[in-house]
C-alpha cells in the first residue's frame, strides 16, 4: 500500500493521548482554543463551532436525526462542528486528538443506531451538512459530489444537466452522501448498474495524520476499504468521483397493491421465484405493510410492488405478462416520465406524497421525523415457503404494534457479475433478495419503545430458518446494535467479529489490516467500527 510510513511515524507520536482523557470540564475550551489557534485555516471556524452553551447548539444537533429514539440521547458532543472546508476537518482531527475527544461524523443523519452523533465517551461532531457541492461533468459522465449533499440534491443536479445520464444509489431523497457510499448504497438501479460503491471512482478523504489524500495518495487498499466498508472507521471522506450511468430519456414505474385476499401470497411466491432472473432494466421492490380490508375494513396485509423499468409501458407489459402474470399488471397502473420523475414517485411511496412534486422537491432538506424505530435486515438466497409467509403475516396483523413495514430488494442481473470481494460489500451471486424490516412509533415512553423492540425481535428470530446462514448476513447501513458491539473500538478483532463477519463476510478480516496500517491507535472508532488487529493477528 503507498504512503503510508507517515501514519507509523505519528501514529508512534499520537500514542500517548490515548492512555488518559483530560477532565471534562475543561476539554472542550482547550479544544476550541487549538481550533482557533490551528495554523493555515482557509476560512474563521469560530463561525461553525458550537458548544453547549451555543443558543444554536440544540438546532444544529437535532437538524438531522431522523431517529427520535436517539434525540435526547445523554451524554451529547462537547463541540459540534460543521466546516466549511477541508481545513477545518484537518484541525478537528488534529486537535481532537490532542485533547482527548472522540470524533463523530455525520453527513444525513440517518444513521440507525446514532453512531455518527451518538458516544458514550467526550466527543465531538463533525457534521458535513455545509460540504454539499455537486459538480456534475456530463460530458465526460461523471460528478465530483462532497459528502455532506443529499441523495435528492445529488439526482437534481444531474437532471439539471441531463435527462440521459443517472447514478444507482437510494430511494430516499433526504440520505446523505457520504454514509450512504461508505456502506455500498444499493437502489432501484442496482439490477443494472450495481451499487452506488460500485461506481465510485475516486474520493477525497482526511486521515488521522490531517493529509487530504485522493485515491493515488491513500492506494488502492484504503480506497476499496471506503467503498462499502464504512467511511468513518478510516478517516472522514469528504468528497466523492462517481461514474454517471446511462438511462433512456423515458423509463416506466408503477406501485400496484393486493391484499391476502387478493391473492397476494400467490403471486409473491412467484415473484420469489422471477424478480432476480427479470430482464436488469426491470427492478420490482415489494413493500408489506398491514391495512386495512377494501372490502369489510378488518386489518389484513397488504403487499405492494413498486418497480421501475428503464423503457417504455409498451415494452414492459409484454415482460411482465411473460414473467409475472399473477400480478395482472395493466396500462393504467404504469405510469411513463423522465428518470428524475421517476426519484420523485419513488420518494412518494416513500414518505407518502403526491407523486406529482415537481423535480425541484428533491432540493427539500427540511426535516422529516418519521418517529422511533427500530431497524434489522437479512438476505436470501431460497424462496420463503408459503408456511413461513403465513407465520410472516401474522407478526405482521399484530394490532399492538404502531407501524411496520417489511420492505424486500430483488437481486440479480449487474450484482451476480460483480466478486464478493470486489469491495467490501460481499453480497452479490447467490442472493435472491434483500429484507429490510422496520417497526415505528410515535408514542414516546419505555414501554412503547421496548414493546415494539421486542416484537422486531421476536420477528427476526421467526425469520432465521428462511435466511442466510454462516453467516446470517445483514447491511452494514442498517446498522443492528443487537447482532453485537466492540465496546466502543476497544475490543478484540475476534469480539467483532460476531458482528463485523454479519456485516463483511470473508472480507472483514481485509478490512481489519486496512484499518491497522492507516489507523493503528484506532482512533476513529465507534461501537461497530473496524477493529484494529494485534501483532498476533496480523
Amino acid at each position: 500500500m503507498k504512503h503510508l510510513s507517515s501514519y507509523f511515524t505519528f501514529a508512534t507520536a499520537i500514542a500517548l493521548f490515548f492512555s488518559y482523557e483530560p477532565p471534562s470540564q475543561d476539554t472542550p475550551e482547550k479544544f476550541v482554543q487549538c481550533l482557533n489557534n490551528y495554523p493555515n485555516i482557509s476560512n474563521s471556524i469560530s463561525d461553525v463551532l458550537y458548544t453547549q452553551s451555543n443558543s444554536a447548539y440544540s438546532s444544529v444537533l437535532n437538524v438531522t436525526i431522523q431517529n427520535l429514539r436517539y434525540l435526547n440521547t445523554i451524554p451529547k458532543p462537547q463541540v459540534i462542528v460543521t466546516p466549511l472546508d477541508v481545513s477545518h476537518i484537518q484541525a478537528t482531527i488534529i486537535c481532537a486528538q490532542r485533547h482527548g475527544l472522540q470524533i463523530r461524523t455525520r453527513s444525513g443523519g440517518h444513521d440507525y443506531e446514532g453512531l455518527s452523533y451518538v458516544a458514550e465517551s467526550p466527543f465531538v461532531i463533525v457534521d458535513l451538512l455545509n460540504l454539499r457541492e455537486v459538480t456534475v461533468d456530463a460530458e465526460n459522465k461523471t460528478a465530483w459530489v462532497q459528502s455532506g449533499a443529499l441523495l435528492g440534491e445529488l439526482y437534481y443536479r444531474i437532471y439539471e444537466k441531463s435527462n440521459t445520464l443517472a447514478f444507482p444509489a437510494g430511494v430516499c431523497y433526504s440520505v446523505g452522501t457520504g454514509g450512504h457510499f461508505s456502506g455500498g448504497g444499493y437502489g432501484v438501479l442496482m439490477r443494472k448498474y450495481g451499487l452506488a460503491a460500485d461506481n465510485i471512482v475516486d474520493a477525497q478523504l482526511v486521515d488521522v495524520n490531517g493529509n487530504l489524500l485522493d485515491r493515488q495518495a491513500m492506494g488502492e487498499d484504503l480506497f476499496w476499504a471506503i467503498r462499502g466498508g464504512g467511511g468513518a472507521s478510516f478517516g472522514v471522506v469528504v468528497a466523492w468521483k462517481i461514474k454517471l450511468v446511462p438511462v433512456p430519456p423515458t423509463v416506466t414505474v408503477f406501485n400496484v397493491g393486493r391484499t391476502l385476499e387478493e391473492n397476494a401470497t400467490e403471486i409473491f411466491q412467484k415473484w420469489q421465484l422471477v424478480a432476480s432472473k427479470l430482464d436488469e432494466r426491470i427492478y420490482i421492490r415489494v413493500d408489506i405493510n398491514r391495512v386495512n380490508s377494501r372490502e369489510d375494513g378488518k386489518k389484513t396485509v397488504q403487499l405492494n410492488f413498486v418497480s421501475l423499468f428503464l423503457g417504455g409501458v409498451e415494452e414492459l407489459l409484454p415482460l411482465m405478462q411473460k414473467s409475472l402474470p399473477e400480478l395482472g399488471l395493466e396500462r393504467k397502473d404504469c405510469t411513463e416520465t423522465s428518470w428524475i420523475g421517476s426519484a420523485v414517485f419513488l420518494n412518494a411511496v416513500l414518505i407518502g406524497t403526491s407523486g406529482h412534486e415537481a423535480p425541484e422537491f428533491l432540493l427539500n432538506r427540511t426535516q422529516i421525523y418519521s418517529g422511533f424505530f427500530k431497524a434489522k435486515s437479512d438476505y436470501v438466497r431460497q424462496p420463503i415457503p408459503v408456511d413461513g409467509l403465513r407465520g410472516l403475516w401474522r407478526f405482521l396483523s399484530n394490532d399492538e404494534i404502531e407501524f411496520t413495514q417489511i420492505e424486500l430488494a430483488p437481486y440479480g442481473g449487474r450484482m451476480d457479475e460483480i466478486s464478493e470481494s470486489e469491495l467490501p460489500f460481499p453480497y452479490r451471486s447467490g442472493y435472491i433478495f434483500h429484507i429490510h424490516y422496520v417497526t415505528i412509533w410515535q408514542t414516546a415512553g419505555d414501554e412503547a419503545a421496548q414493546r415494539h423492540m421486542n416484537w422486531i425481535r421476536r420477528l427476526y428470530k421467526y425469520m432465521e430458518p428462511y435466511v442466510s446462514n454462516s453467516p446470517r448476513a445483514a447491511y452494514v447501513n442498517y446498522r443492528d446494535l443487537d447482532i453485537g458491539v466492540n465496546n466502543n473500538g476497544y475490543t478484540s478483532y475476534d469480539q467483532a467479529s460476531i458482528w463485523g463477519i454479519k456485516y463483511f463476510g470473508n472480507n472483514f478480516k481485509r478490512l481489519a489490516t486496512v484499518k491497522t496500517k492507516v489507523d493503528p491507535y484506532n482512533f476513529f472508532r465507534n461501537k461497530q467500527s473496524i477493529p484494529t488487529l494485534s501483532e498476533e493477528e496480523i
